[in-house]
């Protein structure tokens, strides 16, 4: 099976800590995304070759839907048996994730995401991770 398809996500659990966001996948199992993300407005540029995971929240912030963007190791079965979405785009190339959520691939394997919370109608969380680190932002109305 490829491990190069878009991926439509299905709807997640979600909760806010004080510590980091939770996401609940579908198969039951839940993962951490450590520490309280950075604020950003406009637009967000990740550093080159990171994993990226779009999180938009549903307006109760207990729910949401993810997608994983370019990633290139998971499985396409993987990902539908979690419920995490993956789109993958070229350097040049845009897609709308979400209402008010796009994602653009530039030159040099880096990501620029661009949101409004006020048309996504609820919070909308960027993980940005590598081996090394992990990162966390959410997109907040200027």
């Amino acid at each position: 099976m490829s491990a190069r398809n878009d991926v439509p996500p299905s709807t997640l659990g979600v909760e806010l800590l004080d510590h980091g966001v939770q996401v609940e996948y579908t198969d039951g199992r839940t993962t951490l995304y450590h520490g309280v993300p950075e604020t950003v407005t406009g637009t967000l540029t990740t550093a080159p070759g990171k994993e990226t995971h779009v999180l938009v929240t549903d307006p109760t912030e207990t729910e949401g839907v993810m997608m994983y963007v370019n990633d290139l190791k998971t499985h396409d079965d993987i990902l539908e048996s979690t419920g995490v979405g993956r789109v993958i785009l070229d350097a040049g190339e845009e897609e709308e994730l979400f209402p008010g959520v796009s994602v653009r691939r530039t030159e040099g394997m880096r990501t620029e995401i661009e949101a409004d919370p006020e048309v996504a109608r609820g919070r909308v969380f960027v993980f940005e991770e590598d081996d090394w680190g992990e990162s966390s932002y959410e997109f907040v109305t200027e």
